[in-house]
């Protein structure tokens, strides 16, 4: 492991703080936000401990709601406590939220575009054809007759009948691991 440079943590100012969550928060696309926090508190300015840092990921990744926005709280509170923590979380979602309104205008003043509703259709089959082969595949290798008829049966009913999906799922659900019973008994 690396070690802090420095025995004793140092402080930084909630505004510094608050910049540097808006800096991840601007610069952290999809996973790797952790390694960000852990780049910036713990390695460049060592405000957190290795230790202190990996107790609050994992509560992190225990508490509900996103990681990154708990890791930010974690970091945020024991630097500052709650107006650090605000702060913080503050600066994170800002510049993202801004971007996203952005991309929302963009997006309703060019959905009415032909070439964009049909590259959206585009998108849409190839996300449907790349769900169906997932699907497939998985039928495939289970190679049993109850998975088969558990997928024709989710497919008629929700699909072709267009059943609502969660009261599809709650009464075949029961039936399937039913199934799958028997057929461990039966191969026992």
């Amino acid at each position: 492991m690396i070690q802090n440079a420095k025995s004793s943590p140092q402080t930084i100012s909630v505004l510094r703080l608050t910049l540097l969550n808006a800096k991840i928060g601007l610069l952290s696309f999809g996973g790797g936000v952790t390694a960000l926090f852990y780049h910036e508190f713990v390695i460049k300015r060592p405000v957190l401990t290795e230790a202190e840092f990996f107790s609050g990921l994992t509560v992190s990744q225990i508490l509900p709601g996103a990681n990154v926005v708990n890791i930010s709280v974690y970091i945020a509170q024991r630097l500052h406590g709650l107006h650090g923590a605000v702060a913080a979380v503050s600066g994170l979602i800002a510049g993202p939220f801004f971007i996203v309104i952005g991309m929302y205008l963009i997006y309703d003043r060019i959905i009415g575009l032909p070439w964009v509703a049909a590259g959206l259709d585009g998108i849409t089959a190839a996300a449907i054809g790349l769900l169906g082969m997932l699907v497939l595949r998985g039928v495939h290798s289970s190679r049993n007759a109850d998975s088969i008829l558990t997928f024709i049966a989710t497919t008629v009913l929700v699909g072709v009948l267009r059943l609502p999906l969660i009261p599809v799922v709650l009464c075949i659900m029961p039936v399937s691991i039913a199934l799958a019973a028997y057929r461990l008994r039966r191969d026992v």
